[in-house]
């Protein structure tokens, strides 16, 4: 695990898996448009949390990139799931604003719910196709700037599945 402070709030890097995160009220889901189970990491938090999460996002289907919705965690450990649709690199534009207004939206559902920590996975980096690199520049950048602006928000962990992923994320975390 790597750790930096910014303001308040300690952003944490970690390799793991986004639903094994129990100290964490929130944890983040790198839907889809449906907000239906599917690969990656809206199969993994599906294949816990449903068939009552499946339940819970209907009403708020469909989203469009960049926005998000927080529903409960059934068969979580955490509080919340918070459903963010990432854009398409290269189809969505403007991807980078669309891929800030993820992390923007996420992270004010969660400080609303007066959520201490939060869990985010690489959000479009995977079917989507964005590229790890600038895709955790944006989320670090992002983060970064909203931090002294949380209320409740004191950690927000960066979960990746792969070791490359992780020491990716490490080295542009180095950067900021």
């Amino acid at each position: 695990m790597s750790r930096i402070r910014f303001n308040n709030v300690q952003l944490e890097i970690v390799q793991g898996d986004i639903v094994d995160q129990p100290d964490c009220d929130a944890i983040v889901n790198a839907a889809n448009a449906q907000l239906k189970t599917g690969g990656g990491v809206a199969g993994a938090i599906h294949s816990k949390g449903d068939p009552e999460l499946e339940k819970e996002t209907r009403k708020y289907a469909p989203i469009k990139p960049g926005e998000a919705v927080m529903t409960s965690a059934p068969n979580l450990p955490n509080k919340y799931v918070i459903h963010c649709l990432g854009p398409v690199y290269g189809k969505d534009k403007p991807e980078d604003k669309l891929l800030e207004n993820c992390y923007i939206n996420a992270l004010k559902l969660a400080d609303e719910k007066d959520a201490e920590t939060i869990a985010f996975p690489a959000i479009s980096t995977g079917a989507f196709g964005y590229p790890m690199k600038e895709a955790a520049r944006i989320a670090f950048k992002t983060v970064k700037k909203l931090s002294g602006e949380f209320k409740s928000i004191r950690v927000v962990r960066f979960v990746l599945w792969s070791a490359t992923d992780y020491n990716l994320h490490l080295d542009v975390l180095k950067e900021i």
